[in-house]
C-alpha cells in the first residue's frame, strides 16, 4: 500500500510538473536562454544594469490591480455595457480592439492589455461568442503593439529612443504616421473581414461593483498609470498601492501572474547579455549597413523589440528608419515584443493545453501585418 502510495505520489506530482512547464513554457524558455548567455557573460555589476525596475514595478502594480478589480466584478460591468451599447459581435470586437490602440497610446503597450485583454475575455464569453477569443486576442494584441508606435510613449522603445536622440514630438509622431495609418487601416480590415455582423445578448447576471473599493482601485490604477510616465518614482508609488491592497484585498496580491514578472525578468537577462557579446555587436553593425529598417525589423524576431533598439542604436545615427523598425518589428515572433507574452498568458490562463492553436493563429496574423509594413515602408523609403 506505502508503495503504491508513493506512486500515485509520484504520477500527481509529475502531472503537476508538466501542467506548470505547458502553461509556463515562454517563461522557460527565457529561462533557458538566460542561463545559457550567463555562460558567455559571467554574472557581474552591470548586470543590474539590464533591469528597467519601472517597468517592472508597474507591471506588478497593474497586474495587482486589475486582480482586484476583477475581485469586485469590475470588468464583468464594462463587459454588460459594451455589448448593450455595441449590440453586434463585430462591432464590439471592434470596440475592443480600438479601446486598445487608443489605450497603447496614452498608457503604453502593456498596460493597455493588462487592462483591456480580460474585458474582451468577459464579453465573448457572455454573449457565446467564444469562438472570436482568439482572433479578439490577437487584433488587440497587434494594437497594442503597432498603436503605441505614434506616441514617444507608447512603446518602451519608443521612449528610449526619443530620449536619446532627442526627437522633436513633432517629427517623431510625423515620421510614425504612416505606418501607424496603414495598422489602423489593417485592423479595420480584419475585423470586418472575420468577424460576424451576429446580434449579442449579455446573457450573464447583471453586476453592480462595489462603489467604495472600485473607486479605490481605480484611483490606484492612476497611480501606476503615473508611475509608467515617471510623474512619480516607482519606489514611491508601488509601497503605496501594495499597502493599499493588503489592507483592502490580499487576495489580489496572491492572484498576481508572478510567472510572467519572471519572464520578463528573464529576457532582460538574455537581452543584456546578448548586447555584450561582441562578436553579436559586430554582426549587428554590419547588418545595419545595409539596411536600418530592415535589419531592425528582423532583430525584434530575436532579442524582442526593446533590446532591438537598445542594442541598434549603438551603432546608428539614422534613427528615423530604426524607429519604424523596432516599432513594425513588435509584430512577428512571440518574443518580438514582450507586450505579447501578456497576451499569450492571459489566453493560456483561460484555455490551459491549448496554446498550440493561439500560437498558429497569432503567427499566421503577425507575419501577415510584419510583411505588408515592412513591404511598404522599404517602398516608401526607396521612393523618398
Amino acid at each position: 500500500m506505502i508503495q503504491y502510495g508513493n506512486a500515485v505520489g509520484k504520477i500527481g506530482f509529475l502531472k503537476k510538473t508538466g501542467g506548470f512547464a505547458k502553461k509556463n513554457i515562454v517563461m522557460l524558455i527565457a529561462l533557458l536562454s538566460a542561463v545559457i548567455t550567463c555562460f558567455i557573460v559571467p554574472p557581474d555589476e552591470n548586470y543590474l544594469g539590464y533591469f528597467d525596475f519601472n517597468t517592472l514595478s508597474c507591471l506588478f502594480a497593474v497586474l495587482a490591480i486589475v486582480c482586484a478589480l476583477k475581485n469586485v466584478n469590475f470588468f464583468y460591468f464594462l463587459a454588460e455595457k459594451t455589448v448593450k451599447l455595441f449590440k453586434t459581435a463585430r462591432s464590439s470586437v471592434l470596440a475592443l480592439v480600438y479601446i486598445t490602440f487608443i489605450g497603447s497610446m496614452l498608457i503604453a503597450n502593456d498596460m493597455a492589455l493588462l487592462t483591456f485583454l480580460p474585458l474582451g475575455y468577459l464579453v465573448l464569453t457572455n454573449t457565446k461568442t467564444e469562438k472570436y477569443t482568439i482572433f479578439t486576442f490577437v487584433m488587440q494584441n497587434i494594437a497594442a503593439n503597432l498603436g503605441g508606435m505614434l506616441t514617444p510613449f507608447g512603446n518602451p522603445q519608443n521612449l528610449y529612443l526619443y530620449s536619446k536622440f532627442n526627437i522633436p514630438t513633432l517629427e517623431f509622431m510625423g515620421i510614425m504616421a504612416i505606418p501607424f495609418a496603414i495598422s489602423v487601416l489593417l485592423i479595420t480590415i480584419c475585423c470586418f473581414i472575420f468577424v460576424r455582423k451576429e446580434p449579442l445578448a449579455f446573457e450573464g447576471e447583471t453586476a453592480r461593483p462595489e462603489p467604495k473599493r472600485t473607486a479605490l482601485y481605480l484611483t490606484l490604477f492612476a497611480l501606476s498609470v503615473i508611475m509608467v510616465f515617471r510623474v512619480i518614482p516607482y519606489w514611491i508609488g508601488l509601497p503605496v498601492i501594495l499597502a493599499a491592497l493588503m489592507i483592502v484585498d490580499r487576495k489580489a496580491l496572491a492572484k498576481v501572474d508572478y510567472p510572467l514578472l519572471l519572464t520578463f525578468v528573464f529576457f532582460f537577462i538574455f537581452a543584456g547579455n546578448m548586447a555584450r557579446i561582441e562578436p553579436i555587436r559586430a554582426f549587428f553593425s554590419y547588418l545595419l549597413g545595409i539596411n536600418t529598417l530592415l535589419f531592425g525589423v528582423l532583430s525584434c524576431q530575436v532579442i524582442s523589440n526593446v533590446p532591438s533598439a537598445i542594442l541598434l542604436s549603438q551603432f546608428t545615427e539614422n534613427y528615423a528608419p530604426l524607429l519604424i523598425g523596432v516599432n513594425i518589428g513588435g509584430v512577428g515572433t512571440l518574443i518580438s515584443s514582450l507586450a505579447s507574452l501578456i497576451t499569450f498568458r492571459e489566453y493560456c490562463s483561460h484555455y490551459p493545453g491549448k496554446s498550440g492553436k493561439y500560437i498558429g493563429i497569432f503567427s499566421a496574423f503577425n507575419f501577415s501585418f510584419l510583411i505588408i509594413l515592412t513591404g511598404i515602408m522599404l517602398v516608401i523609403g526607396l521612393l523618398t
